[in-house]
């Protein structure tokens, strides 16, 4: 494909004072409530600032090199990309790994917008390295790092991927109830809920459910474990890894099903016993759900699909 014919999908976010804004209605107004509240106003009109304008000189930059639709980020679920699209991602680590998880294989640039305000593991990149990287990225002389992701499809045909990390447990703070399988092993579990961790997603919520059960067990970790705890595990990995949050035993509840490895031929399998308050979710966004009530099977496997990360 001749670079310029290319589509170029720019995926950006609202900063905090346009949602401030609509909130509030007027700036005035959102002004009001933040300095009320004894906060500094003016750093959200310099984030704004500075976002904005990373924004304009990303989308100047990109349009020497192909067709540029911007997309906020909440149009993302009902989005579809061309399967020969370049995605460029400005804003923080989640906005990537919220859009990596609704491609199948595209390559994405991730901008760091403000990186004196912003880290980003997944951002390599700064507004001002926009036309080489993409020059690179389209005649294909730059490295790329595949990322695993998690699928969760339910037996009604419903399907959700994570980048991170899926939770499947309670929509509230009550106890998940459900039947876990894998390798030929059943239980009945009461719990505060599962969390299925990616590669990428397994030195966030999965490493502090690791580092809380240490603290609490007071005693070492196996090798094994420490090392996942401390490291994690690699990106392109071809298994996922889940831990089950605060299993409580009874006479009808068990706990020995609380911790594994989850490949493509030995997938998590979960039998819904919640009546209408359970729910999976992706990458931390709760808005970004599937209903999981009583008599629901959920099956947990590796995706046949990945993320494309340009380096």
């Amino acid at each position: 494909m001749e670079p310029l014919s290319q589509r170029i999908v720019l995926i950006v976010r609202k900063t905090r004072l346009e949602d401030l804004t609509v909130r509030f209605n007027t700036v005035e107004q959102a002004r009001f409530y933040i300095e009320h509240l004894g906060a500094d106003f003016g750093d959200y009109e310099a984030e704004h600032r500075i976002y904005q304008q990373a924004v304009l000189t990303a989308e100047t930059s990109l349009r020497r090199f192909g067709r540029v639709q911007k997309l906020d980020r909440s149009f993302l679920p009902n989005f579809l990309f061309p399967p020969d699209a370049l995605v460029v991602v400005l804003g923080q680590d989640g906005l990537v790994a919220n859009t990596l998880k609704y491609l199948s294989g595209q390559p994405v640039i991730g901008v760091n917008p403000d990186p004196a305000r912003w880290d980003g593991v997944l951002l390599p990149f700064k507004v001002g390295d926009l036309a080489s990287i993409t020059l690179a990225a389209q005649t294909g002389t730059r490295p790329t790092r595949s990322i695993t992701m998690a699928r969760a499809r339910l037996s009604d045909g419903q399907e959700l991927h994570a980048v991170n990390d899926l939770f499947i447990g309670p929509r509230s703070h009550v106890s998940a109830r459900y039947e876990i399988q894998i390798g030929g092993r059943s239980e009945t579990h009461s719990s505060s809920g599962l969390i299925v961790s990616t590669g990428l997603g397994s030195t966030g919520w999965f490493r502090s459910l690791l580092a809380g059960a240490a603290g609490i067990a007071g005693q070492s970790m196996r090798g094994s474990i420490k090392e996942l705890r401390e490291k994690g595990f690699p990106w392109d990995a071809d298994h996922l890894h889940f831990t089950v949050r605060e299993p409580f035993p009874s006479k009808t509840t068990q706990t020995d099903l609380v911790f594994g490895i989850v490949t493509r031929d030995q997938p998590l399998r979960l039998l819904s016993q919640m009546a209408g308050y359970g729910v999976i979710f992706s990458d931390g966004i709760e808005t970004d759900f599937l209903e999981f009530n009583s008599g629901m099977v959920a099956t947990i496997d590796v995706a046949q699909r990945h993320g494309n990360l340009v380096l």
